[in-house]
């Protein structure tokens, strides 16, 4: 059996969603170890094992949240010489990136970003990758040991397997040349009622809305519906929204259990992010859009007509 790891990666002292999504995933593939780093790593270790962790190599040193990536680069590569894993999960997020990164090039190993999807078979793993704004997938094999895969966020719904993982605590094992980048401060983003890759209801704009000034219409809607608003590339890329906003290859992927498209026509870099949505839902005045050869239920009609009437209704039905 493969021995599979993940590393877990923590905010704060709080563990990162995109950690139980890999454990989740990690279980298909073989047994699952999980590596916790920092402050909060030994409280971690709990929900890890409920979702499928055997074992959890923890240490706690403030090091590890006080300076970027070449810490926990240290810890991971002393622990590799130890356990010889066959496959190391990452998440495709900003600070594992920064890990992985290093961790591939300090153990001569390949590495396998951006991916949506991982399986075992052939004594190989197979790693599935979008390209051309996810309009193709390519099939990647590993021929390495480990091998490292950064697997994007929402590519796997986290669900608990009841188990219970023993937590074993190591050394920090931190160069002496490793504490060079330091974070001096954190800001979070102002105006995040709910985050969007965590929103079970999220409400997206794209051209279709005909302005930035008709982007709060996606909003209240959201807001109306306790949901989260998105966009699509088109309209970040034209100064509409910020970029965190942003759904799709090279934004962000949701997997919300009611996904609202709104003059969105459904391009495959745009879909890629959210096709995994339960329920999707398009209102389009476009009838041939692509967006409706997906969605669940299709609205045709102008999406400034309808969309304000909808928010209406939804604050009616709540009582507001």
């Amino acid at each position: 059996m493969a021995k599979i790891w993940v590393y877990a990666e923590l905010n704060q002292g709080k563990l990162q969603p995109v950690s139980l999504e890999l454990v989740t995933k990690a279980r298909d593939l073989g047994d699952v170890e999980a590596v916790a780093l920092g402050p909060g790593a030994k409280a971690a270790a709990e929900a890890l094992g409920k979702h499928g962790a055997k074992k959890v190599y923890v240490n706690e040193d403030q090091a590890f949240t006080d300076y970027i990536a070449e810490p926990a680069t240290d810890a991971l590569a002393a622990l590799v010489a130890k356990g010889a894993p066959d496959l190391i999960l990452f998440g495709f997020t900003s600070d594992s990136r920064e890990v992985a990164g290093r961790l591939a090039a300090r153990l001569k190993t390949g590495l396998i970003s951006g991916a949506m999807d991982v399986t075992a078979g052939g004594g190989s793993f197979t790693v599935k990758v979008p390209y051309f704004g996810g309009a193709k997938v390519a099939d990647y094999k590993t021929n390495t040991r480990p091998a490292i895969v950064l697997l994007r966020p929402k590519s796997v719904e986290a669900s608990p397997s009841g188990g219970s993982a023993t937590v074993e605590e190591i050394e920090a094992a931190i160069g002496p040349s490793s504490k060079r980048a330091k974070v001096v401060e954190r800001k979070v983003e102002a105006g995040d009622k709910i985050k969007l890759e965590d929103a079970k209801i999220v409400v997206s704009g794209g051209r279709g809305l005909g302005g930035a000034e008709n982007f709060h219409l996606v909003e209240e809607l959201a807001d109306a519906l306790g949901g989260a608003a998105g966009a699509s590339r088109a309209i970040v890329d034209a100064g509409w929204v910020p970029y965190s906003l942003q759904v799709g290859q090279t934004g962000k992927t949701v997997r919300p259990g009611v996904y609202i498209a709104i003059g969105i026509s459904g391009a495959m870099q745009h879909t890629v992010g959210m096709k995994g949505s339960k329920t999707i839902i398009a209102i389009n005045k476009d009838a041939e859009a692509p967006i409706f050869k997906m969605a669940d239920l299709g609205v045709v009609g102008d999406a400034l007509k309808i969309v304000p009437k909808l928010t209406e209704a939804v604050k009616a039905k709540k009582g507001k």
